[in-house]
């Protein structure tokens, strides 16, 4: 199966200078043996170098644990790590889920119960303009 061309990823910019990533690390672990690290295997052959280029402020480490399932790592800037078992998956797949991966931020997701967060929440609650008296031109 021949592998596509990947997207380039283009370059956040926050008004200051470039967007600087929270994943300081990602391992990249397989097994040569196993049959579920087949798409592992092509992934880090032809997609990891391109991905590497991609990404260079990312320190990238590829080790063998045989007999495993393949698994990328994610280590971030906060001392967290996450993890995401990638067995019988695509090198594109893969390349998915370390975009995922290297764009998160380290932090637990939370669960979002109002649609607006404030820290000085009104009174009278969020102003709509469909509230009160109509405007008289």
């Amino acid at each position: 199966m021949p592998i596509k061309a990947i997207p380039k990823i283009s370059k956040g910019q926050n008004g200051l200078g470039a967007f600087i990533l929270q994943c300081r690390k990602l391992d990249f672990h397989y097994c040569d043996w196993a049959g579920s690290s087949v798409g592992m295997n092509g992934f880090i052959k032809s997609v990891l170098p391109k991905f590497a280029a991609q990404s260079p402020q990312v320190e990238i480490t590829v080790s063998p644990r045989p007999k495993r399932h393949p698994h990328i790592i994610g280590h971030y800037v906060n001392g967290k790590q996450k993890a995401i078992c990638v067995k019988n998956m695509e090198p594109l797949e893969i390349l998915k889920k370390a975009e995922i991966l290297r764009n998160a931020s380290g932090e637990k997701n939370k669960r979002v119960l109002k649609a607006v967060t404030s820290r000085n929440p009104s009174v009278r609650g969020i102003w709509s303009p469909y509230h009160g008296k109509p405007l008289v031109v």
